[in-house]
């Protein structure tokens, strides 16, 4: 048994790249009988300095928030800009994208992820925090997200 890849061992979300959130959101809103979440857009390029495969790129989705439990379920339509949720999109079509762990130390989590062969992809910042993309698919079968919110 080795050392864990994360400080982290929870899923806080799944998410999944979609054509249309409104239409899906709505459907996941009556599946599980709550009210029709809000839509936002991811921040704009002069706040996200969104890098995808080492290059800046002004990609920007819509998104969706729905509490499943201690998961959240989070739907993405993507713009037409390169990214990680238009490439997923393009190739795959509509599906779960990733798993996302909520972690302290995001440098240091890439660096050991991609000392295990597990290189990023894409990464960003939000307001509260920063996320990135790391290529787990060979080993787990599915991208994972790491989250880092900022400490109030």
């Amino acid at each position: 048994m080795g050392t864990p890849a994360l400080n982290s061992q929870v899923i806080t979300q799944i998410g999944f790249v979609v054509y249309d959130v409104e239409q899906t959101a709505a459907a996941y809103a009556e599946f599980f009988g709550v009210p029709m979440p809000e839509i936002h857009v991811t921040e704009a390029e002069d706040v996200a300095h969104t890098e995808y495969l080492e290059t800046a790129t002004p990609a920007r989705a819509r998104q969706a928030f729905i509490a499943a439990g201690s998961v959240v379920i989070e739907l993405i339509e993507p713009d037409e800009e390169p990214s990680t949720w238009r490439e997923f999109l393009d190739i795959h079509g509509e599906g779960v994208h990733h798993i996302a762990f909520a972690i302290e130390g995001m440098d240091q989590a890439i660096l050991e992820l991609k000392g295990r062969g597990m290189p990023l992809i894409q990464r960003g910042n939000y307001t509260g925090g920063r996320y990135a993309y790391v290529d787990t698919l060979p080993q787990l079968k599915v991208l994972v997200e790491l989250l880092e919110h900022d400490r109030s």
